[in-house]
């Protein structure tokens, strides 16, 4: 049995163990916010600002872990009788305050990744490429889920009495087996680590992936989120995205315009020309124009129903919207200068002749 006047001492040490933990962590909250860390908006990565987010995650973990260490020293001013069940008893406390112990450094170690993660995502927001911004959050859930193995082997160490080694060794052959099951996991996680080196899109930019069109949303370990042109929210695993033609229709310079008009056969010559003329002159020098793509325009085909003429030009910068007003400014010029010249438009027509020499 338990002696009855350990008890008071033993409660004492949890009381006074958590009402410390807590001091410290009040204090060290208080460090981290006093004007000392206090960091100017240009300074995201410098000592200041890497310091104040060092005291606030140390801070989350010390109530937990003084908790524990004092609930060590409490158990040991106990005295408990040498009968088996008390030995048993013992044992068992033991074990638990180990795991405790164990978790509160993993919950320590847990808590100081926010210190990466802080560096990772102002170093990521000084680059040029928004594919960047992904990289601090995945390391973030790779650190903190490999935290998460490691403090439960080494619990099941603790637990089954066993070598670390051989804990792995069951771990690599149950491994094995998990990866075989995993295969498009794997294949799409080094898909992501394709697209994250390669870098044919960044997060915003509209491409174009088999039927798919859209704007890219989010890029993750297993997959990548394209929100279409239809509002549809599209997931296409990594492993698959890399091995696809990815047209990047954000990184184009230009908008490329193809124009095809048809005027009628009884057009003569001369008015051909003269459309030719009207065409190059609305599209000369105009808007969006670069020097080294001037339009181009030519007398292309005798369809079966009209004359084709044909008409190209190039506007920059790629911005699709103002591209589609200069086209309907275009579009109006020619059928207003058209109609003014009398050039008519061509339509699908048939001839019918039909013989009345009976």
């Amino acid at each position: 049995m338990i002696n009855l006047s350990n008890w008071i001492p033993f409660v004492s040490w949890i009381v006074g163990s958590l009402f410390l933990g807590y001091f410290l962590q009040f204090l060290v909250k208080s460090i981290a916010k006093s004007k000392k860390f206090k960091s100017d908006e240009d300074e995201v990565i410098g000592f200041r600002s890497i310091s104040k987010v060092l005291f606030v995650s140390i801070s989350r973990p010390i109530p937990f872990l003084f908790l524990v260490i004092g609930l060590r020293i409490s158990f040991g001013t106990l005295a408990f009788d040498k009968t088996l069940i008390n030995l048993q008893l013992v044992n068992l406390i033991s074990d638990v305050l180990s795991v405790l112990f164990i978790i509160s450094i993993g919950f320590f170690v847990y808590s100081l990744i926010d210190v990466v993660d802080h560096i990772l995502i102002n170093l990521t927001k000084k680059t040029s490429t928004t594919l960047d911004d992904m990289v601090a959050p995945m390391v973030r859930k790779t650190l903190r889920v490999a935290i998460v193995i490691l403090v439960l082997v080494q619990i099941a160490q603790v637990l089954s009495d066993k070598p670390i080694t051989s804990i792995l060794a069951g771990l690599g052959v149950g491994g094995l087996a998990v990866a075989l099951a995993a295969q498009d996991a794997i294949k799409n996680f080094f898909g992501s680590l394709i697209i994250f080196t390669d870098k044919p899109f960044e997060l915003g930019e509209r491409i174009c992936v088999g039927e798919y069109d859209g704007f890219v949303e989010e890029v993750g370990f297993r997959s990548t989120r394209i929100r279409t042109l239809d509002g549809h929210l599209v997931t296409i695993p990594n492993g698959e995205l890399a091995s696809q033609m990815i047209k990047n229709i954000d990184k184009r310079p230009y908008i490329k315009r193809v124009v095809e008009i048809g005027i009628t056969y009884d057009t003569s010559g001369e008015k051909t020309e003269q459309a030719l003329d009207i065409i190059s002159n609305i599209l000369k020098d105009h808007e969006g124009q670069n020097k080294d793509f001037p339009p181009k325009v030519y007398f292309k085909d005798f369809n079966s129903s009209s004359l084709d003429l044909i008409a190209i030009y190039w506007y920059h910068p790629a911005n699709y919207w103002a591209y589609m007003e200069h086209a309907e400014k275009v579009n109006l010029e020619i059928l207003n200068q058209f109609n003014d010249a009398g050039i008519e438009f061509a339509f699908p027509t048939r001839t019918l002749y039909i013989n009345q020499s009976e």
